[in-house]
């Protein structure tokens, strides 16, 4: 995907490393491709061209479990597949085969299902295979950013104002002290 954290990602790739960009999405990212080259193609081009697969999508009935067992075949066999959108997105049975077999040489997950993993899930076995906690937004001016919408909409909501970042709007029920 090309949207805000797909494009934050590829700005850094390709500005600090010069990666050549590639990128699939529903619908194409004209700052992406003007500021960075990036070149909008199917997933299966992009799969087969890649060296590093970076998913940034949201997770909903057409990608739940996009990537399995056809997807890591059509990737290269020195690519490394990085996730830190959703467990969901990945057949990890299909993932932990395809690291297993030398179908993909490596990977990097941020996010897995169920989360967390059960300390036997055999993941862990693998040494082609980095897991982080969920942890990818885990930086102090992340974390501050995070605790200041917290304590807004706290105030604002015991104001009786519109909250700014309530996650179910129709729900909000302003409160009057």
């Amino acid at each position: 995907g090309m949207g805000r954290i797909g494009y934050a990602t590829a700005r850094r790739l390709h500005r600090g490393w010069d990666m050549k960009v590639l990128y699939t999405s529903p619908r194409p990212n004209v700052l992406a491709e003007r500021e960075l080259g990036a070149q909008r193609v199917p997933l299966d081009e992009l799969l087969a061209q890649s060296d590093f697969v970076s998913l940034h999508a949201s997770l909903n009935e057409t990608t739940q479990k996009m990537f399995g067992a056809q997807q890591f075949r059509q990737m290269k066999r020195t690519a490394v597949f990085v996730n830190t959108a959703r467990g969901g997105h990945v057949d990890q049975q299909a993932l932990y085969e395809a690291l297993k077999n030398g179908i993909i040489f490596a990977a990097g997950i941020d996010v897995t299902a169920p989360e967390p993993l059960l300390p036997s899930d055999p993941l862990f076995t693998l040494p082609n295979l980095v897991i982080t906690p969920h942890i990818a937004s885990a930086t102090q001016q992340t974390r501050d950013a995070m605790a200041r919408i917290c304590a807004e909409n706290l105030i604002a909501g015991l104001q009786g104002r519109k909250m700014t970042s309530c996650v179910n709007p129709e729900l909000e029920v302003g409160l009057n002290p």
